[in-house]
């Protein structure tokens, strides 16, 4: 099939939804921002990305406290996922909103979102201006998984688990796990 060049853009799909919790030092307030560019940025030490716009009430608090906690929501909670990227934390508790439980971390000030069944708490390494948007990269410091994702490995089993994923404007279902890493080998 013939390519067609169109214009610069974020042309990579799908990516993960995650909420990022974190928590303002000053206010002692948690908030919520729905977001969609997160993923990963080294193995060792583990270190996850997320980028924010400036404008975002969140990008202040996180720079403030020095750490997020990403937490990957399912399918079930998608409306209410969709609600903190649509409304600030400056007007709006997305907590009370969303009937959310905000749940101590182990190592960092912000606190967990008890409906995500995966919380990784993060720690502040860096921030990169790129644009619209900074980079701020976190050294993941623990993981919290709710047990009955676990599989005998103690993997994550993502297929009980239902995130989502947004696909460019719309929200999708992962599906199914089609391979495996090195599966073209065997």
């Amino acid at each position: 099939m013939p390519k067609r060049e169109i214009p610069a853009c974020e042309a990579l799909y799908p990516v993960p939804v995650v909420l990022v919790s974190c928590h303002d030092v000053t206010t002692q307030k948690n908030n919520i921002i729905t977001i969609a560019w997160c993923g990963v940025a080294a193995s060792k030490p583990p270190t996850l990305s997320i980028s924010v716009r400036p404008s975002r009430h969140s990008h202040a608090i996180i720079r403030a406290s020095g750490d997020f906690v990403i937490n990957i929501p399912t399918i079930a909670i998608l409306k209410e996922a969709d609600l903190c990227g649509v409304t600030s934390g400056k007007d709006t508790d997305k907590f009370k909103a969303c009937n959310f439980h905000p749940q101590r971390a182990s190592k960092v000030s912000s606190c967990l979102i008890q409906e995500c069944p995966v919380n990784i708490e993060c720690v502040l390494k860096d921030t990169v201006s790129l644009g619209s948007h900074d980079m701020f990269l976190g050294r993941v410091v623990a993981v919290h998984v709710d047990e009955g994702l676990l599989d005998k490995d103690e993997n994550i089993d993502y297929g009980k688990a239902r995130p989502v994923v947004y696909n460019q404007g719309q929200y999708w279902d992962l599906g199914k796990a089609v391979g495996y890493y090195g599966f073209s080998k065997k």
